[in-house]
């Protein structure tokens, strides 16, 4: 079970959500290699390549992400993901306990549209995500 219960995990999920603020993703790691507590590593304004960038190779860690992407020059759409990072040489016990833990880290983070398995840093790119998201919005009217 991990300790997703810091405050200020839930207070920068809002701050994600809140259409008032420029802070569009927050990144969790874990207390340290031994821990199953979850904290607030960081949040930033820079989007998906911003978050990319904040990713350690060598961690895992569940991210919260807003999406902006627009299907005609009229709308712009707001959407919701949630990462879970297990990066390339992550330990082997830490993984293991990843999709266990993936279930209380939902429970803090309740709203997203799509979930993404992130491996690589490049299964975090704007435009892939943007595919996805439109193919779960349902009606698509530009082919996607």
């Amino acid at each position: 079970m991990a300790d997703c219960t810091d405050p200020a995990i839930d207070a920068a999920y809002l701050d994600v959500r809140s259409d008032t603020s420029e802070t569009n993703w927050l990144l969790l790691d874990y207390e340290n290699d031994r821990s199953d507590k979850l904290v607030l590593t960081s949040t930033g304004t820079g989007g998906l390549s911003e978050l990319r960038d904040s990713l350690d190779d060598g961690k895992a860690s569940f991210a919260y992400a807003r999406v902006s992407y627009s299907n005609d020059k009229e709308s712009v759409r707001q959407k919701f993901i949630l990462v879970v990072w297990i990066g390339p040489h992550c330990k082997v016990m830490r993984k293991a306990k990843i999709s266990v833990h993936a279930a209380d880290v939902k429970q803090a983070l309740r709203v997203y549209s799509i979930e993404v398995a992130a491996r690589e840093k490049d299964d975090i790119e704007q435009e892939s995500i943007v595919v996805r998201l439109r193919k779960a919005g349902g009606a698509s009217y530009d082919g996607v």
